[in-house]
């Protein structure tokens, strides 16, 4: 069986790639089908997570192993086929490709395909230019910096006065 999956990016508007991938393959294929198709090199950490439908992250598929703790299930991309991950059409993903600054693709398998074998993944659809696999961080923060006083006004007031007054803790009655 062969899946086919969607990438998008949320910095580039106009950016997409399918990738076609065989179901028997490793989420490492995968991984460098997607590589191969915007032109990132691969000697960066990153990760694969399996989303529910709002987009919230759940299992995590790694490149390396990253917690030895017995707890918690570990997924290596070398070792997990898509299958044992992926079991229905609509299955979202996030492919994160910069732990730095959190930046990914979002990924979705829009269509399963019985009957069909690929020796090796395929990207079917390319368009738009991929974002650049790395940042230069000063701008990055710059940028977040700018959201973030766009988005929060620091100057309002949300519960009364903006400023603490240790005389207020200390006045509290307290009831036994």
């Amino acid at each position: 069986m062969v899946y086919r999956f969607k990438l998008v990016s949320d910095e580039v508007d106009n950016f997409s790639r399918e990738i076609e991938i065989d179901s028997e393959a490793n989420f490492l294929q995968l991984r460098n089908a997607i590589l191969d198709s915007v032109g990132y090199s691969k000697d960066e950490l990153d990760s694969f997570f399996l989303c529910d439908d709002e987009w919230h992250k759940e299992e995590e598929i790694t490149l390396e192993e990253m917690d030895s703790s017995s707890d918690t299930d570990s997924w290596l991309m070398e070792s997990t086929p898509l299958y044992e991950m992926i079991e229905e059409e609509g299955q979202k993903l996030i492919f994160v490709f910069d732990y730095i600054t959190e930046r990914c693709f979002f990924m979705e398998m829009i269509e399963s395909i019985p009957g069909r074998n690929l020796a090796e993944a395929i990207c079917t659809l390319k368009k738009g230019k991929a974002p650049e696999q790395h940042v230069d961080l000063e701008e990055f923060e710059k940028a977040v910096d700018e959201k973030i006083s766009k988005d929060f006004d620091i100057s309002e007031d949300f519960y009364g006065d903006n400023q603490f007054n240790d005389d207020e803790i200390q006045d509290l009655d307290y009831v036994d």
